[in-house]
């Protein structure tokens, strides 16, 4: 069936405003060449896009030929203005942008529950409203917010998980209550495997699943260019994957006794201590036998992932991923070949610490998006 006219106007705006988005400004011939419609259909879109506050004219091209110069469209910037939250256990960090993603102001500050739960979620409001300040933006559209734990894929809501502050949860409320705009939070682990995808390690990778190595031990399931979040949003909870070499069997209340044991940065440290390395630096120390025995833990527990869901590629991300760089990647990549008939490449983060706060600004731009593009 074909379209109806107003359906096709909203699918040629769509296709437009995405090309200038991926592409930069512009002009109607250019528009026209990589849309394939007709010239009549270019100048209408463009005069719909214009009259809707979307699109202005940002210059001219063709200086260099005779005749007149053609006008380059692009998308108007300052249409909305997006934050991005890094929430961690004790800190936050926060990013300011406008609807092209450009960075306008940012801000990191140590936030503790010492002060109770109140106090900590303050602290995290206030560095964001004083950061939105400082980028000279009045009113945000939409925020995005990237913590640990699972959220509930019916209410989207960051679900009480043992373990983590109280605060966390706290705060998403007191966002939604205080700001005029779109608070939408996303687990951290997710975000980074976003970011990966899209700009980093695996952006060449339609299936892959990324290990979130810090303080907590989590993973991240993308397929055919997707993130798979499971039935409860829990899809990738590998700390409580029953592995051999822990203290006994994790609970449902705590992944002591799981992969969690072996991989957190803890465990890392006592690892590194066992060896006779300070734990700052160890990762970066070229100490073979210390990374041959982390890349052989880290690979226990990818092997079990990988003989699931056969992904073909694994990105190791968070603190020891980032820290143990290529080096780290590709010992777990030998390790990991030695227990899996399954061929996985290792491949170490592209993004680093940036990678959760990168995730949650393409979460709030794609959302800023899909409301504002018709």
């Amino acid at each position: 069936m074909a379209a109806s006219p107003s359906t096709a106007r909203a699918i040629n705006d769509r296709l437009a405003l995405r090309l200038l988005q991926d592409e930069g400004p512009l002009t109607a011939a250019q528009l026209k060449t990589l849309t394939g419609l007709s010239r009549p259909t270019v100048a209408d879109l463009v005069e719909r896009l214009r009259g809707s506050g979307l699109v202005h004219v940002v210059g001219e091209s063709g200086a260099e030929r005779r005749g007149p110069n053609a006008k380059l469209y692009g998308i108007v910037a300052g249409r909305a203005h997006l934050a991005a939250l890094d929430v961690r256990t004790r800190s936050v960090s926060v990013t300011v942008t406008d609807l092209l993603g450009t960075t306008l102001a940012e801000a990191a500050a140590p936030v503790g529950d010492a002060g109770g739960t109140g106090t900590a979620v303050e602290k995290a409001v206030t560095l964001l409203e004083r950061t939105a300040k400082e980028a000279g933006v009045d009113r945000l559209h939409t925020v995005a917010v990237g913590a640990p734990g699972l959220i509930d894929p019916a209410t989207g809501e960051l679900r009480d998980s043992t373990g983590l502050p109280a605060w966390h949860r706290r705060l998403i409320g007191v966002l939604q209550e205080r700001l005029p705009a779109h608070v939408l939070v996303e687990n951290e682990t997710n975000l980074a495997a976003v970011a990966e995808l899209r700009e980093g390690a695996a952006s060449d990778r339609d299936d892959f699943v990324l290990l979130w190595l810090g303080q907590g031990v989590g993973a991240a399931v993308v397929l055919d260019g997707r993130l798979r979040r499971g039935a409860s949003g829990g899809a990738g909870e590998i700390g409580f994957l029953p592995v051999p070499g822990t203290s006994g069997l994790p609970s449902a209340t705590g992944c002591d006794g799981g992969f969690h044991e072996l991989a957190c940065v803890a465990a890392v440290d006592t690892l590194a201590a066992a060896h006779g390395l300070a734990p700052a630096g160890a990762l970066a120390s070229g100490h073979g036998p210390f990374l041959d025995a982390l890349a052989h833990r880290l690979a226990v527990g990818a092997a079990a992932v990988v003989s699931v869901l056969d992904p073909g590629c694994v990105v190791l991300a968070g603190e020891t991923g980032h820290q143990g760089g290529p080096e780290l990647a590709a010992r777990v990549e030998a390790a990991l070949a030695a227990l899996s008939p399954l061929r996985t490449e290792v491949r170490a983060t592209a993004l680093g610490d940036a990678a959760v706060l990168r995730g949650a600004l393409l979460r709030a731009r794609d959302a800023a998006q899909d409301e504002l593009f018709p």
